[in-house]
């Protein structure tokens, strides 16, 4: 599937019905979307490989690595409600993707989990709460070697502070977060936001040993 093709099919998966600011829950704009799929792709992180979405909400980023050939993929997302609509979703495009409804904070998620290759997300920015994505970047080092995040412009020295001994950036692309009027507090229809998609790699698959 071509890039371009990609994004057309996930402008086409529904959105959140009632979006919770508390969550964070803004839809993942499917060119943003799509380009941090593809730039996995092309990495090698994707097809064939056992893939995870931590926060996948309404499975953006899940169903479109099942369209780029994924061997498997998961969605962790603590809403049921975004479960619900990401079923949805998948089933409409034939997608097999397992949802699961969990908070990445549980400590025995890993274990539910279990093991895999690439680990994509969208975690909150932490807007409404300071800190919001540290829980999904602890997570995904545990679980796989390869992350691929979206964070706010800026967040790349935050990253690897955070990381520093568990992770290395190894790239940064730039793109844009367009967030449509939804809650009270916007006051543009929209607003674009800079951010950055974030590829770690984690020490613990560089150095089994440590």
């Amino acid at each position: 599937m071509k890039l371009k093709h990609l994004e057309m099919t996930l402008q086409r998966l529904i959105g959140f019905s009632r979006p919770r600011a508390a969550l964070e829950q803004y839809q993942t704009p499917a060119p943003l979307a799509a380009r941090l799929l593809y730039h996995a792709l092309m990495k090698g992180d994707i097809e064939g490989k056992s893939v995870c979405d931590l926060g996948s909400g309404t499975g953006v980023l899940a169903i479109g690595a099942a369209f780029l050939g994924a061997a498997t993929v998961a969605g962790i997302e603590i809403d049921k409600k975004a479960v619900e609509v990401a079923e949805a979703n998948a089933a409409r495009f034939g997608t097999d993707v397992g949802f699961i409804v969990a908070d990445v904070r549980d400590a025995a998620l890993p274990g539910r989990i279990g093991a895999c290759d690439t680990v994509i997300m969208n975690p909150p920015f932490g807007a409404q709460q300071a800190h919001a994505d540290r829980p999904f970047i602890d997570l995904a080092l545990c679980i796989a070697p390869f992350t691929y995040g979206i964070f706010n412009a800026g967040s790349t020295q935050f990253v690897k502070t955070y990381t520093a001994g568990r992770a290395e950036i190894s790239e940064k692309v730039g793109g844009v977060f367009p967030i449509k009027r939804t809650f009270s507090f916007h006051t543009k229809n929209v607003q674009d936001v800079e951010v950055e998609i974030l590829r770690l790699i984690s020490n613990r698959y560089m150095n089994p040993g440590a």
